[in-house]
């Protein structure tokens, strides 16, 4: 048997000789699609250090589109949880790059993970010196984790899924398979199957399953505005997806259109090309076969430009991500890669929007999550072309079928969500150095998703409570109604919108119902676009606040949150504690003058939230309370985060500066001085510079 460093030897030698094929490679692609040839130089890790990247933070590879999407929650709750580290999202793809850079913008750092040639990785993680790899699914590169291996970069493979097929390949290369494994330090797989085949070939490394990342979609913020544009040009007509097809399958799709539109004579085929460089190809096809063509890229990309009713035979989705957008439009998915030997793509990311799903025979890249939605009778898997026509005659007919498959898929979908929770916990453990089994990983995303507090679900609507103050939540007490039915609306603060303070027994609580502002507010009122849970406007602040409780600042305290889904929209409520013998800042000026202790108080308690690098988006005179003792309290933390060092800080200053400006503009008395704000600004700059800053404590 070979010795592992003459395995490593002889594989690059057989890469530097396969270069001319790799560089020819490349030419290919780019015939169809120029991005293959552009930042070439980038995929050999040159010019990295132009692109004025920060070392020392994480790196996450995604190796493409379906990859990122994946990752996208993973990613935002590492931003979350380690704002002091700058995050780089690599991948392999153009179509993966554009993708970060719709999801992300410059909130990530991005660039190519280079090729695995030796001097190639060593540039790059000179560069980026990262303190963590985070590898999604099995993207795995002999070079890359040998050298994270020398130079003690802790590298971590989540999502991993690994088939009987492909662990016969590992197998057969075993001693470079070795090397592989032995060079990664944790290794969490998406089941159980997967695991024990990791252990047959022999890693020996921290193993778990912690589920599939998949399960946890982030819905694009730019969605909202494409269904608004398109769901009326769509209006009419009965939309069949066929998404991520292939070549070979575009063809058997339009030999099938003419017998369903005889019977169905609203349908719209909506083909989906999964590669960009084959939407010509695609039209060309549709145009021979005698359909008429309506194509995406024939609108314009501006979110308020109209799109007239379609009228055609075939339309063309030749644009990037936009899928989920055609999905929600859907009444019929049909998922591509599948009616030729590719394997079939992600179902997921149409179960999630409850629409009934139909699938080629050809599905190994996915076979558990076709196997567990055939369990739940919540797929349609077909054999043939004529089998699938079969199918969509049947579903196409009766719009009750297609709902109760879609809410079956949904149902499955909702119930596997909890991996993004497990991946972070696993990570959090190997960078403190701990080993963690799966039961553990588990206890521990468990405390995490549910640090003080409780959840259940009744009817649909999500509930998140904290025990001490309710022995079970009920939905009336996020009903105003209610509260005022019990004579128990102790008062309210007006403004855009009305909050409500209420009794509960011994405590008194304020009650705030989520509603949109701007010109869509004016519309949706109090609907918003479908998100995770633990993602939406209610459950984001109650987190956040309990975890600002926890750093030891002064913020209301968190006690119940609501979560009421209607469709693909939802509604949200959150109940805090009031905040006793206080009033804002604006409320006060109207009464008396401030002292300079008192303003350098405020200063230094905006300080303390920005060393713990938290973002407040309304940071004004209203949303800073003292109370009866002069301590200050920092409320209304909707919509804002934790982030990264950076220019936000002055920003958020520079708001507040406005908020009292605008006050004193508009209010006969407010006594408000320039002299104050130097106050404020000494007690935030003392806070800075002061040799114990507030420490960050972990909350387990």
């Amino acid at each position: 048997m070979l010795a592992p460093a003459l395995t490593l030897f002889l594989y690059q030698l057989l890469l530097y000789l396969s270069s001319p094929l790799v560089l020819s490679y490349f030419l290919w692609r780019s015939r169809k699609d120029p991005a293959y040839r552009q930042r070439l130089a980038e995929r050999f890790a040159f010019g990295l250090i132009a692109k004025q990247l920060k070392p020392g933070g994480i790196v996450v590879h995604t190796v493409s589109v379906g990859e990122v999407i994946a990752a996208t929650p993973l990613i935002k709750q590492l931003q979350q949880q380690y704002p002091a580290k700058t995050i780089t999202v690599t991948c392999t793809t153009p179509t993966g790059s554009a993708t970060i850079a719709s999801r992300f913008g410059s909130s990530v750092q991005h660039c190519y993970l280079p090729l695995d040639y030796p001097g190639a990785v060593r540039r790059f993680l000179k560069t980026l010196q990262p303190a963590l790899l985070v590898i999604l699914e099995t993207e795995l590169w002999p070079n890359l984790l040998n050298s994270c291996a020398k130079q003690g970069v802790p590298v971590a493979v989540v999502n991993a899924r690994l088939s009987a097929r492909s662990a016969k390949g590992y197998r057969r290369f075993s001693v470079l398979s070795k090397v592989l494994l032995r060079n990664i330090s944790l290794l969490l797989t998406q089941d159980r199957a997967s695991s024990q085949r990791f252990q047959a070939l022999g890693y020996q490394g921290q193993l778990a399953v912690s589920g599939n990342l998949k399960f946890e979609l982030a819905i694009p913020a730019n969605t909202q505005d494409l269904l608004s544009q398109f769901r009326p040009a769509f209006a009419a007509r009965l939309l069949w997806v066929a998404a991520s097809t292939h070549a070979g399958e575009d063809e058997q799709l339009l030999a099938l259109y003419p017998e369903l539109k005889q019977q169905f004579p609203q349908l719209l085929l909506l083909l989906v090309p999964r590669h960009p460089e084959r939407f010509a190809k695609v039209a060309e096809l549709v145009q021979q076969a005698g359909f008429s063509l309506w194509r995406r890229s024939s609108v314009s990309a501006m979110p308020t430009a109209p799109v007239s009713p379609i009228t055609a035979d075939i339309a063309l989705g030749d644009s990037m991500g936009e899928l989920l957008a055609w999905y929600q439009l859907a009444d019929l998915v049909f998922i591509g890669g599948s009616l030729i030997e590719r394997g079939g793509h992600n179902p997921l990311e149409a179960i999630c929007f409850a629409k009934a799903v139909q699938s080629g025979p050809h599905i190994f890249n996915f076979k558990d999550a076709y196997r567990q939605l055939q369990l739940q009778h919540a797929v349609a898997l077909v054999a043939d072309n004529q089998a699938l026509l079969n199918n969509s005659q049947m579903l196409l007919a009766d719009a009750s079928a297609r709902a109760a498959q879609g809410q079956r898929a949904q149902q499955f979908f909702l119930q596997q969500q909890g991996a993004t929770a497990r991946t972070l916990a696993a990570i959090d453990s190997l960078l403190i150095g701990s080993r963690m089994s799966t039961d553990d990983i588990s206890t521990a995303a468990a405390k995490r998703q549910h640090t003080d507090y409780q959840q259940i679900q009744q009817n649909g609507t999500h509930y998140w409570f904290d025990p001490a103050l309710f022995s079970d939540i009920r939905p009336q007490y996020f009903q105003s109604t209610w509260w005022q039915q019990q004579q128990a609306v102790i008062g309210s603060s007006t403004g855009r919108n009305t909050a409500y303070f209420v009794q509960h027994g011994e405590h008194k609580l304020v009650l705030r119902h989520y509603y949109r502002g701007g010109l869509v507010g004016k519309v949706l009122h109090d609907q918003f676009w479908l998100q995770p849970v633990a993602q939406s406007r209610a459950m984001q602040e109650y987190q956040l606040l309990s975890w600002m409780r926890a750093q030891g600042l002064a913020v209301p305290r968190p006690v119940a949150a609501s979560y009421q889904r209607s469709g693909l929209i939802y509604r949200a409520d959150l109940l805090i504690e009031l905040i006793p013998d206080s009033k804002d800042l604006a409320a006060i000026l109207q009464q008396r003058a401030i002292t300079p202790s008192e303003w350098q108080a405020i200063g230094a308690a905006i300080a303390q939230m920005h060393q713990l690098g938290v973002y407040h988006s309304d940071l004004n005179c209203r949303n800073i309370m003292l109370d009866a003792a002069g301590k200050v309290w920092l409320i209304d933390f909707d919509k804002c985060s934790r982030r990264s060092p950076g220019e936000w800080t002055e920003q958020n200053l520079a708001r507040l500066l406005r908020s009292f400006n605008k006050e004193k503009g508009k209010l006969v008395v407010f006594n408000w001085q320039e002299a104050d704000w130097q106050s404020l600004q000494q007690g935030y700059q003392q806070q800075l510079a002061a040799a114990t800053p507030l420490v960050i404590q972990s909350k387990n």
